[in-house]
């Protein structure tokens, strides 16, 4: 079984370009699964790749064609 890594909430912020807060939201609403470690949420790759793969519009195109 792969290993997850884990990010914290200001990291996710930053690599989406969204505020920190709206991140918590998303984990408070059940949108982003995260875990709850004492000093702050972590968010596994998989549990966001699911969050995005959730909210894509359409699926990418194959290269080359």
């Amino acid at each position: 079984m792969p290993q997850d890594r884990y990010q914290t909430v200001p990291d996710l912020a930053q690599r989406l370009d969204v505020s920190e807060a709206t991140v918590r939201q998303w984990i408070r609403s059940g949108a982003l699964r995260a875990i709850d470690v004492g000093r702050g949420w972590r968010i596994a790759d998989a549990d966001l790749e699911r969050f995005l793969k959730a909210r894509e519009t359409m699926p990418r195109m194959a290269e080359g064609g």
